[in-house]
């Protein structure tokens, strides 16, 4: 099994979905892996696996906001994806509006 260290920002679609998925509620004390480069530079990770990969993914102050706001992005590109490709300018021709859709004047 491989083992990759790598910052957020360059994981792929599908590794970052594997990282959201793991840490919904963001990581804690007990999730930091500790790892001390030749040169003396202490990285924090967390662990991501994939099924031949473990991605030691670099810890930044900007890693828990991506993990907080990638749902939300995935989320309003479903919806984009949605709006433009489930409805058709003519979907409604041919139905007539029922009582509940007319709002009456006052």
């Amino acid at each position: 099994m491989k083992r990759i260290l790598i910052d957020y920002k360059k994981l792929d679609h599908k590794v970052a979905a594997i990282l959201i998925d793991t840490y919904p509620d963001g990581y804690g004390d007990d999730d930091i892996i500790t790892i001390k480069k030749p040169n003396g530079e202490v990285i924090k990770a967390v662990e991501v696996k994939t099924e031949d990969t473990v991605y030691l993914v670099k810890i930044s102050k900007s890693l828990s906001s991506f993990i907080s706001n990638f749902e939300e992005t995935i989320e309003k590109e479903l919806d984009k994806d949605l709006v433009a490709s489930d409805f058709e300018e003519d979907t409604y021709d041919g139905l007539e509006p029922t009582s509940d859709d007319v709002e009456e004047d006052l």
